[in-house]
């Protein structure tokens, strides 16, 4: 018998090469290539799929219209979807094992499965454990069908025969495809059990939630390939070991990216927060030195963050510049700019900040609280504790204005700050109620503003 051909699969884009390389020379990817059994080109329709003819046409006679929603039954789920799940989408989950996925999609399903016809499908779990999860949670399966498989073709007769109107697949790297010799969880198994699924969503309108694994990184598991087939990329955000979760999207073909979903691990499940602000401010007892109160935008909401900054002497000959929630390289970028522009130096100081409650602060609208932070840790003087800093930072010391500044400054508003220190650009025209605002255009005329009026 002859032995099986091998081929080297990219982990990133899924191209093959016919023997080992350090570097992917489809994507230049470097360290990516693994092994697998070379497989035969798939043919069309082998699953007995009816394929619908496209036709040529002018994109003007196309009818555009609003995609119904299908609530998910939890709120905060809802809002990091962009309103709901949308008929005939594919969504794919991913996140640390024992963060909460699975447990949040049998919620859901308990919750939609009143009304609608559901399947959960599960390539790890047996449906005894299932049911002893559902039980601890007190959720209402009554409605929800389990399914314990992990081929694709039997996963496909169940599709077709029930005809749900959501699909759960916990998780795709479990399935594995007959037509195809590789082990499940490789390379050519995910990437075609994928797109089989992906196929039958988009032609008979079932909704397909995908659960995927991440690699040590917090990647997603598989080929990249897959994040480009589905229609909507859920990451879960957040420490194991803390009670709050973070749902963010990477990708939305229904709603806006960067949306944030806020929920509290509890006895009974995931609970959605109303008032996540709350959840990243410290609960100082008095002001205390080196923090600073920012409003971040998170898709469609303001959040408010607390930044904490610590700057000691340093005891080595390099200083450390270390930061959690934030960018490290943007660190020592406004270091640079502190230096140059206010006359402030930190060379011989380690430098540490950190964004309060486990939240990934991405956007550059924190320059500005991060700067403040470190001034007032440098000089031992606190800031008012109702003051809320936002604003980015240039190379040239000029503070830049960010969006949605309107919006940032009425959520301070109405969680109680009296002050705040913005752009100058981003100043309103009308005064907003309980709030005095100073808007500065320079990081020295910030640095002044804090000498000045509060003095730090």
């Amino acid at each position: 018998m002859a032995k099986p051909k091998s081929v080297y699969a990219c982990t990133e884009c899924g191209g093959q090469a016919l023997k080992w390389q350090g570097q992917c020379p489809h994507c230049q990817a470097w360290n990516t290539l693994v092994e697998s059994i070379a497989e035969a080109a798939p043919t069309a329709n082998r699953f007995g799929l009816i394929a619908e003819t496209g036709k040529l046409q002018r994109l003007s006679d196309v009818e555009a219209r609003e995609e119904s929603r299908i609530p998910s039954g939890i709120p905060e789920f809802d809002r990091v979807l962009g309103g709901g799940l949308v008929a005939g989408a594919v969504v794919l989950i991913g996140g640390d094992p024992g963060i909460g996925k699975s447990t949040l999609l049998l919620q859901s399903l308990a919750e939609v499965g009143a009304a609608r016809k559901v399947l959960y499908v599960s390539g790890e779990e047996s449906p005894q454990q299932i049911a002893l999860r559902a039980k601890r949670l007190g959720a209402d399966t009554r409605h929800v069908r389990v399914l314990p498989e992990i081929n694709l073709e039997k996963i496909q007769s169940a599709l077709a025969a029930e005809k749900p109107e959501i699909a759960v697949i916990d998780s795709i790297q479990t399935l594995y495809s007959g037509a195809l010799q590789s082990a499940p969880g490789s390379v050519a198994q995910v990437r075609e059990c994928a797109a089989q699924l992906t196929r039958i969503a988009k032609t008979t309108g079932i909704t397909i939630v995908f659960i995927g694994h991440v690699t040590k990184e917090g990647a997603l598991a598989g080929p990249r390939v897959l994040e480009h087939m589905v229609d909507t990329v859920l990451y879960f955000e957040g420490d194991t070991h803390s009670s709050f979760r973070l749902i963010r999207a990477f990708k939305n073909r229904y709603g806006a990216v960067n949306e944030l979903g806020v929920f509290a691990m509890t006895d009974k499940g995931l609970k959605g927060v109303s008032n996540p602000s709350a959840l990243f401010l410290s609960q100082h007892g008095g002001e205390v030195a080196g923090s600073c109160v920012m409003v971040t935008q998170e898709g469609t909401r303001p959040l408010l963050v607390e930044v904490q900054a610590l700057v000691d002497d340093a005891h080595a000959p390099n200083p450390r510049r270390l930061s959690v929630g934030l960018e490290q390289n943007r660190l020592a970028l406004l270091l640079a700019v502190l230096h140059r522009h206010a006359g402030i130096a930190c060379f011989d100081q380690d430098v540490f900040v950190n964004a309060v409650g486990g939240v990934r602060i991405t956007e550059p609208a924190a320059d500005l609280a991060v700067l403040m932070a470190i001034v007032s840790s440098l000089r031992n003087k606190p800031l008012p504790a109702k003051l809320v800093v936002f604003g980015e930072v240039g190379l040239a010391g000029e503070v830049r204005p960010v969006q949605r500044g309107q919006e940032r400054l009425k959520e301070a508003a109405k969680l109680g700050f009296t002050q705040a220190l913005i752009p100058k650009a981003n100043k309103p025209r009308q005064p907003v109620a309980g709030l005095e605002i100073f808007a500065v255009d320079r990081v020295e005329g910030a640095v002044a503003r804090l000498r000045d009026a509060f003095a730090v």
